[in-house]
């Protein structure tokens, strides 16, 4: 080969290592849309802030946002009351908001106030709050196509120190034109377990026929989900063996910390409705790397769904793969990929649900060590973007969180953005 040919093929070389690498740095795909160390809110008052801050009812490094959903301009936080101290559990902030924006309290600050005293209970009632818009501890919420905004309320605060029971789990449901609460519906004791915890709420609703919605509420500690039916106001739970966890599965090193789980059915995503009028339902338990799928018209029908025939209608989708366990998942209608949280990997992962579930059929959207450490929570809007929260958990719950880095984050991508390249690509 001439010196002349081989000067080239260095050239070529380099070249194409080039081009790589600059494939590679573009494959981050999800963007940074907030971050914060440690969340600051609207409060009503400077004086109210001191105030709060000297009789510890408000605790800054306390405060850990682990939910989000999108409406509109808003951009829904959640912080449950996992200690004390937490100034307002369920919160927004404005996507046009800049890096570090401050949470507004929703539906307003009194709303986010614990009551003076614990609600009242007889032997037909659950425990009750005296103001049905009063907001104890939510972890997850959800705007649904008919601009409600469901909220499961645990009725549970200072859940890691010493838990106070304000009231029962219950639905609030909020006109997000008005912020004002349509209906609040409290869960029976009969449909409560010793270990019952409610840390989701999945809707199934479509726009047109919004008094038909239903409410899916995986109780990741009762091993069962609770079904809650809007236009009849009534709820009822449903069992079976695939809500349990995988006692392989319940290991868990993120962030430098080692840890075990027996989290069960956890995270949940309503599918496309099919010809016969059904839409699947998709959902696994937390300490599992398995997916499973039933339809809704199993779920929606409470006779049937405790009928032992229907052990049968629920289907194994496939395994994720090793380490692969997930806190929530979201159904794109668009795409029919379900994108789902990957929080042993630090990252976001994908499936095309045109295809079988195995490990070579799942696609790894994002992942880094520092931005995605616990990916708590996942969502998609109706402009086919994904929203992420990550927050550290685990470093929050075992060890503790450093107040000079950034902790908390949102980061959002563009679907048909992320996708490509992986084997979740429709296009």
């Amino acid at each position: 080969m001439s010196m002349k040919l081989y000067l080239e093929s260095i050239v070529v070389s380099c070249l194409q290592i080039l081009i790589l690498t600059v494939l590679t740095v573009s494959a981050v795909k999800l963007q940074q849309k907030f971050k914060w160390r440690e969340v600051e809110f609207d409060w009503p008052s400077l004086e109210v802030k001191q105030e709060s801050i000297k009789s510890e009812k408000y605790v800054p490094s306390n405060n850990l946002p682990l939910g989000l959903d999108r409406w509109k301009d808003k951009l829904f936080i959640t912080v449950p009351r996992w200690k004390s101290g937490v100034a307002a559990s369920l919160n927004f902030v404005n996507i046009s908001d800049g890096e570090s924006p401050i949470l507004h309290p929703y539906p307003s600050w009194e709303a986010n106030q614990l009551p003076t005293e614990i609600g009242t209970k007889s032997e037909s009632n659950p425990k009750l709050l005296k103001d049905n818009t009063t907001i104890i501890s939510t972890f997850r919420v959800r705007a649904d196509e008919c601009d409600r905004l469901w909220v499961m309320d645990t009725g549970l605060a200072d859940i890691l120190g010493n838990p106070v029971q304000y009231a029962a789990p219950s639905l609030a449901i909020f006109d997000l034109y008005t912020d004002k609460l349509i209906r609040r519906h409290y869960f029976a004791d009969s449909l409560l377990k010793e270990d019952s915890f409610f840390a989701n709420v999945i809707v199934d609703a479509e726009r047109g026929d919004c008094d038909n919605a239903f409410a899916y509420m995986p109780d990741l500690g009762g091993y069962q989900v609770i079904v809650y039916s809007f236009s009849a106001d009534k709820s009822w739970r449903v069992k079976h063996n695939f809500f349990h966890f995988d006692p392989l599965a319940g290991d868990y090193n993120i962030g430098g910390v080692n840890f075990q789980w027996t989290d069960g059915v956890f995270g949940m995503a309503v599918g496309k409705r099919t010809r016969d009028g059904s839409r699947p339902v998709y959902f696994h338990a937390f300490s599992s790397t398995k997916e499973f799928m039933v339809s809704n018209k199993i779920l929606q029908n409470e006779t049937y769904s405790q009928n032992p025939e229907s052990y049968y209608d629920y289907k194994l989708m496939g395994d994720r793969g090793p380490n692969s366990q997930s806190s929530a998942e979201f159904y794109d209608p668009e795409t029919g990929v379900i994108f789902y949280t990957q929080v042993n990997k630090d990252g976001v992962g994908c499936w095309n649900t045109a295809k079988p579930l195995n490990p070579d059929t799942q696609g790894l959207v994002d992942s880094d060590s520092d931005a995605l450490v616990f990916p708590n929570d996942l969502k998609v809007d109706n402009e086919g973007n994904v929203w992420v929260l990550s927050d550290r958990l685990p470093l929050f719950i075992f060890t503790s969180l450093d107040p000079e880095q950034y902790n908390y984050r949102i980061l959002t991508g563009k679907i048909s953005e992320i996708i490509k390249g992986t084997p979740c690509d429709i296009y």
